[in-house]
């Protein structure tokens, strides 16, 4: 947008963007908008609007328009006009504050809070408000919302204040905070608005948050005692008492750290303890809201005095009458409720396993039994619920959140005695128990049987026995979680054999019930995985099993699961048998291939889907890997060969469907595994073709199967002519598609299938790769990716680079290690200084902290094999960046740039590099 629109432009386009019945007129006015935001004529048209308020709409963009503005683009206003923005910002909040929506007056708190953040030259903007606002009522409510989003935004990535102008920041507040305490304080001896208390609690909450408010501040106020009165009060609106909770919740989080907050951590826990007289009142007066907040400040209390609890319990803080506050909420009808604690109970797990001291944990064991007893009721379903359960529904979801955190917990308790507990539960209700109660405890039992103890005699006979006895008319759902269980059961099976063939037979009626296929078909697998020497003599059994797997009502992750066990089985096998049955396998899965193949009509129905079979034959080839002598023909290779016409013509009748080819590029992986060399003999044919097809569709798995055909073939010294011509011709359309707008963000899994298929040269045939003409664009692409904000891509790119340095370091009793050597410096003396500079600059503005090891491991590997020059880009790099983001904002001094400097350059490991790297960043953040 080259010339500024018109105001009645603007107006006119809001207007129709908002009102219009033309649904393509809207569409071209949210464009024109949006380019109008991202243009520097914005701040004087958000500014003209303001003042105009000639409508809601246009008032709201206007605000919107600036508040994004200071935070996106704050570095196009010149530093002599902040402060005339920022009394305008004032102006229209006193203009405002009055009659304006409250989304309005949101946004331009929101744009003078990050206006004050970001303006240097504006010291002590707290005080400065304080003093303007705080003695007149009118303005009350907007400058608790400004006090309240000031040190929310304080951590806006999207400000990137940086750690120098955040510790500047946070020193101006905790001048200001008693200020700020004053002022809320009075709010709450004058007043006894709903609103206007939430107010004062979320801007409480917001400054403790940030960590400026003293101890003996907030213990000698009465602001601390308000949010604990108004949980007190049954009557107290649901907007208010959610205030209140995240209010305290915040100060709790404070008070974690007890060395330095351990009068406020008194303080919340004597409040703590005084709610649970109106948590019960909550209950019973079925007011759920309020029930799971304060199950919320339970379990942040919980946590909050964890480290203390575990170390000392039951003395002081470590008071272990929390726990029973927590169980009480588990208790509670509603599920939700108990879901609130799960992260409590898996970090005071976490933290009694590491500890390992036995005394402590059996003071905590009552504790987890009833936590299971408790979770145990939770899982029982209605007793009109009809049908096996639904594991994608939220109480399905739930489900699966209870059966992992009992796998967390169970060690206190042991696995064999919970499993006892369950069983003994039912024992005690006799044989009237309800369905829902019996299915509940069985599954709580299948979360923990795979660790039950392999002599367990006592229970686990009669639970089998019960379930391979279920009468046919027991409840669906209770024969669907027993046949779970009877899977999960397999490592104990292992050591009784004597119940193998029940079993199994339990499991075959199981797989000829529709509703209980799939879940028979996952327990064969799993016994099939445990026992698979026993089941060697049930083979023929299961080749039947899965030559019929169609007749059966089975999901296709059961029906692979069953063709995966059978396989597992089957290398078991004398070798001469295994040949003959990967043959009968793969042949039940090509037929229907070779049909699809012939036919040319649209695909109808799941059985017209390649993807089915296909997937079926990578899991036989994937598992099966019987024991090979030297000199064996691997029984894989006859079936390969035979199947390769096949799969050859599925690629080319659907060279426009990714998913399919990428089904054909997995299997064609797992079968190159399991074959290796005996399969060289398709490399010519299967290369041909993948690079015919990348042509026209740059489908990211063939680089990916290229990848794994030079990790098998690489060190042939016949196949790496033609393996590095296949490189060069994936490579040109790769980089014409990175090429375009946006072409790395758009197609991250190609630079990491790409980067990866470089690093297997680098790996298994480095000479030839560093001397073939494609390395060069190949290292100039890997600079220009490393700022992608995409992790495996990103990972791929850098181990690319560390396997680069690395192909010049090992092996140096080969005859060629000079060449790689000298290949290597030239690479780097040529491309180092731009790749560090690239490696600071992604670190410092465009990769999150969790991406900064890789970068670290890069850097000290280069400093590895040549340490002095990476002194010298490393300075240069540094030299180059802006120490001054913003007018007046220093991003990094000359004395932290030297002292990074040292940091990295002196590291014995790549862990110093990284963690130099983080903190470095957090400069510019």
């Amino acid at each position: 947008m080259e010339a500024a629109p018109t105001l009645e432009t603007v107006v006119q386009a809001v207007q129709t963007l908002y009102h219009s019945p033309d649904l393509s007129a809207k569409e071209k006015a949210s464009k024109w908008l949006g380019d109008l935001q991202r243009s520097v004529h914005a701040w004087q048209m958000a500014d003209q609007l303001m003042r105009l308020s000639q409508n809601v709409e246009s008032s709201y963009f206007a605000a919107q328009t600036m508040r994004t503005k200071i935070q996106y683009a704050f570095h196009e206003l010149p530093a002599d006009s902040h402060a005339s923005l920022r009394d305008s910002l004032i102006a229209h909040i006193e203009q405002l504050s009055a009659e304006a929506s409250p989304v309005i007056l949101t946004q331009l708190c929101l744009a003078l809070a990050d206006l004050a953040l970001q303006m240097v030259m504006w010291k002590n903007s707290v005080q400065d408000l304080l003093q303007r606002f705080g003695n007149d009522p009118k303005y009350l409510s907007f400058l608790l919302e400004v006090l309240t989003v000031i040190p929310e935004e304080i951590n806006s990535r999207t400000l990137r204040l940086g750690a120098n102008r955040r510790e500047e920041i946070i020193q101006e507040f905790s001048q200001s905070v008693s200020m700020v305490i004053t002022l809320l304080t009075n709010c709450i001896d004058t007043t006894n608005d709903s609103r206007l208390l939430t107010k004062v609690f979320k801007c409480l909450a917001s400054w403790f948050n940030v960590g400026v408010i003293p101890d003996d501040l907030i213990s000698q106020s009465k602001v601390m005692k308000a949010p604990f009165h108004v949980l007190l009060n049954r009557e107290t609106p649901s907007g208010l008492h959610e205030a209140a909770t995240d209010c305290i919740c915040a100060a709790l989080y404070v008070a974690e750290d007890l060395s330095k907050h351990y009068p406020l951590a008194e303080l919340l826990s004597q409040g703590v303890m005084m709610l649970q007289e109106p948590y019960h009142m909550s209950v019973a007066e079925e007011d759920i809201d309020k029930s799971i907040n304060f199950c919320r400040i339970f379990t942040e209390l919980a946590e909050s005095f964890l480290e203390i609890m575990v170390k000392m319990p039951g003395k002081g803080l470590g008071q272990l009458a929390i726990l029973d506050f927590l169980l009480t909420c588990v208790g509670h009808h509603q599920y939700e409720v108990a879901e609130i604690t799960f992260n409590f109970w898996y970090r005071i797990s976490e933290t009694l396993y590491k500890q390992d001291n036995q005394e402590h944990s059996d003071l905590f064991r009552p504790y987890i039994q009833r936590l299971i007893t408790a979770l145990c009721f939770h899982c029982q379903m209605d007793p009109d619920h009809e049908g096996i359960p639904d594991e994608k529904d939220d109480f399905g979801d739930f489900r699966i959140r209870v059966s992992e955190l009992i796998k967390d917990v169970v060690f206190l308790v042991g696995s064999s005695t919970c499993f006892k507990q369950m069983f003994e539960a039912l024992a005690a209700q006799g044989p009237n128990t309800s369905w829902e109660t019996t299915e509940a405890a069985l599954f709580v039992m299948s979360a923990v049987a795979k660790n039950v103890l392999p002599n367990e005699s006592e229970v686990v006979p009669h639970v089998i026995k019960a379930i391979i006895n279920l009468p046919n008319d027991a409840h669906i759902a209770v024969r669907y979680t027993s046949t779970h269980l009877i899977g999960e059961l397999g490592e104990w099976i292992e050591q009784h054999t004597e119940y193998l063939d029940p079993t199994l037979g339990f499991l075959m009626k199981g797989l000829q019930t529709s509703e209980l296929g799939s879940a028979a078909a996952h327990a064969i697998q799993c016994i099939c995985d445990v026992l698979s020497d026993h089941m060697t003599n049930h083979f023929e059994g299961l080749l039947q099993i899965t030559q019929a797997i169609d007749s059966f009502n089975l999901s296709h992750d059961a029906a692979i699961g069953l063709i995966k066990g059978a396989v597992v089985i089957l290398a078991k096998q004398p070798f001469e048998k295994v040949t003959e049955g990967v043959k009968q396998l793969v042949t039940a899965q090509t037929h229907p291939l070779s049909q699809l193949v012939k036919t040319d009509g649209p695909r109808d129905g799941l059985n017209s889907d390649p993807a089915i079979w296909l997937d079926r034959l990578s899991a036989i080839f994937r598992y099966a890997n019987p024991s090979i002598s030297n000199g064996q023909l691997h029984p894989c290779q006859p079936a390969l060969m035979e199947i390769w016409p096949i799969l050859s013509q599925i690629m080319g009748k659907y060279q426009t469907d990714e998913r399919i080819i990428e089904r054909c590029c997995r299997c064609l992986r797992f079968a190159i595994r399991s074959v290796g060399k005996g399969a060289v003999a398709l490399l010519e044919p299967l290369v041909t073709q993948m690079v015919v097809i990348y042509q026209v569709h740059q489908h990211s798995c063939f680089l990916y199967l290229g990848s794994i055909l030079v990790d098998e073939y690489g060190r042939e010294q016949g196949c790496v002519p033609g393996l590095l011509d296949m490189l060069q011709a994936l490579s040109v359309p790769t980089f014409q598609l990175l090429q375009k707008e946006n072409g790395f963000r758009d197609h991250p899994d190609t630079i990491d299938d790409l980067y990866r298929l470089a690093a297997r040269f680098l790996q298994r045939c480095p000479v030839s790769f560093l001397q073939s003409q494609v390395v060069v664009p190949i290292l100039q692409c890997a600079l220009a990716a490393t700022s992608l904000e995409h992790r495996d891509a990103n990972a791929s790119v850098m181990k690319f680079f560390r396997d680069l340095i690395y192909s010049s370091t090992g092996h140096e009793d080969r005859d060629d290690y000079e060449v790689r050597k000298s290949a290597v410096q030239s690479a780097i003396n040529e491309h180092g200084q731009q790749l560090i500079n690239n490696l600071i600059v992604a670190v410092v503005f465009h990769l999150p902290v969790y991406m900064v090891p890789e970068i670290g491991d890069v850097i000290y590997e280069m400093m590895v094999f040549d340490r002095p020059s990476v002194c010298r880009w490393l300075e240069a790099a540094l030299k180059s960046l802006p120490t001054e983001t913003k007018p007046g904002s220093i991003s990094a001094t000359h004395k932290q740039l030297i002292d990074f400097h040292k940091k990295v350059t002196s590291a014995e490991d790549q862990n110093q590099v990284s963690y130099a790297l983080r903190d470095f960043a957090r400069l510019f953040r």
